[in-house]
């Protein structure tokens, strides 16, 4: 006989969340350490293959139809103009740094244009075009059709002197000093408050396909991370990716979130202040798990875990400041970056993972 669930069963579930996870999961899944010495032939190994295949890759994500307009023709071609933004992502280098290194190298590539020029880059149609090609080319190299997937947040800083982890932290300590939000709040609350309000952070979202660990939706905001998790929506619809599973945290735990991923399964934390049972397939069958195989929905959830490695090596690897001002070249910078992921993603190995086969 089939249990009801109800609102009760799953606030008592959370109640006994914590014991659980103290006594029982944390202790069944101790942290792996990680062999440094075979990550790094891994990848060394890994930049030599997209260098090796980076070519004939970006040839075809070029290869479209372009209408030119009155104007006088660009003077790079658009296979260069992406692999110089790439390469610009990849070794960290300013406008001016990058323009410099051409000049240097300029008896080999030929090429030798102005800081300005590679500014303008960031807001190319025909490169961003090249980009979202250059990604679906990996998923399909790939066989990412379907994909078993975890999603998370972060954000990029658009000021030197502000790192995204340590700023919240403080943001958040400052609030419990202050519950009331009376005398004494921050200036950075301040300046977000006020109507000339100052860019400080662009939020990005990103979907992961935990076989080969390729973004397969990527979503950029000025505004909010919920507006990321739209936009990445939007991207991966038009990828055309089914999805078979996928795993959010408590942000996107609300039941019109699950509802957005018809047919999947769906595995997310409730909110502690839920009072009702809506008729939602998907957060239903969601709910059940959570409350009647606890340890294995868990095990499930818990894969998140790969979005935010995925992030912090991102962001070790790239800095975590972006350096453009504009919108539409801010979010060419983060598909760049998301790029470079599933480049030196693309060789490794097909990932297995609890409960879920290696084929897509």
């Amino acid at each position: 006989m089939v249990s009801v669930l109800t609102a009760k069963k799953i606030q008592a579930r959370l109640q006994e969340l914590e014991v659980l996870l103290r006594d029982q999961y944390k202790p069944q899944h101790p942290p792996k350490k990680r062999d440094w010495r075979t990550y790094e032939e891994q990848w060394a190994r890994r930049i030599r293959l997209v260098m090796r295949n980076l070519e004939p890759m970006v040839d075809k994500a070029c290869d479209f139809a372009i209408t030119r307009g009155p104007g006088a023709p660009h003077e790079l071609t658009l296979k260069q103009r992406v692999v110089l933004l790439l390469l610009k992502t990849l070794y960290k280098q300013s406008n001016r740094r990058m323009s410099g290194m051409l000049v240097a190298f300029s008896l080999l590539s030929g090429l030798d244009v102005s800081y300005k020029t590679v500014e303008r880059l960031y807001s190319d149609p025909e490169v961003e075009i090249a980009l979202a090609n250059l990604h679906r080319l990996m998923l399909e190299q790939r066989g990412v059709k379907k994909t078993d997937a975890t999603g998370d947040g972060t954000g990029y800083g658009l000021l030197i002197t502000q790192h995204y982890a340590s700023t919240v932290q403080r943001q958040r300590d400052k609030s419990k000093e202050n519950p009331s939000g009376e005398k004494g709040t921050d200036k950075a609350t301040k300046d977000a408050s006020s109507p000339k309000k100052i860019k400080r952070w662009v939020y990005a979202f990103r979907l992961m396909d935990l076989r080969t660990h390729l973004y397969v939706a990527i979503g950029t905001s000025m505004r909010s991370e919920r507006v990321a998790y739209e936009a990445a929506l939007n991207w991966l619809q038009r990828m055309g990716v089914e999805v078979n599973s996928i795993r959010l945290d408590r942000y996107y735990s609300f039941p019109k979130d699950a509802a957005r991923f018809n047919g999947a399964r769906v595995y997310l934390i409730p909110r502690k202040n839920i009072a009702h049972i809506p008729i939602i397939p998907e957060w239903l069958e969601a709910m059940r798990g959570f409350v009647e195989e606890t340890l294995g929905y868990l095990e499930q959830y818990y894969l998140r875990e790969q979005s935010e490695a995925g992030f912090s090596a991102d962001k070790r690897m790239f800095g975590w400041r972006i350096a453009q001002r504009r919108d539409d070249r801010i979010s060419t910078a983060q598909t760049c970056l998301s790029t470079w992921h599933n480049l030196l993603n693309l060789y490794g190995p097909d990932h297995s993972f609890p409960g879920m086969g290696k084929s897509n």
